[in-house]
């Protein structure tokens, strides 16, 4: 994860507490953000592969890694209403995730196919 990322994060979630409050109707508006923003990615990839023949192509690339960002952003002040710390259980979904990639491939190197006790990660 980028280094900036937690120390801007803090500051949108500073600035959001002080205008916005922290009551449960701001904790449901932050995580419907994270949906917004997603559907907006996924409108720039519809745009970026033409598949509105009204439209034709509108977005690059670049304009989906864009709205890609904005989701992760949006999560990460989302996960402040949620966790007092983010950035740890952010850091500990991580390592799940990495044990889950060794434990994968330690099973396929062994020829092993069925679950794992990781897999719901």
């Amino acid at each position: 994860m980028s280094a900036i990322l937690w120390p801007v994060v803090g500051r949108i979630v500073t600035n959001l507490n002080a205008t916005n409050g922290t009551g449960e109707h701001e904790r449901a508006m932050r995580l419907i953000k994270v949906v917004e923003e997603a559907g907006e990615a996924s409108a720039a990839y519809i745009g970026m592969t033409g598949q509105n023949p009204r439209k034709g192509t509108t977005h690059a690339p670049a304009d989906v890694a864009d709205e890609l960002c904005d989701v992760i952003i949006a999560a990460a002040v989302a996960l402040h209403a949620f966790s007092d710390a983010p950035a740890a259980v952010l850091t500990a979904k991580l390592d799940a995730a990495a044990r889950r990639l060794t434990c994968d491939a330690e099973h396929n190197a062994l020829g092993y196919s069925g679950p794992t006790d990781a897999d719901d990660l």
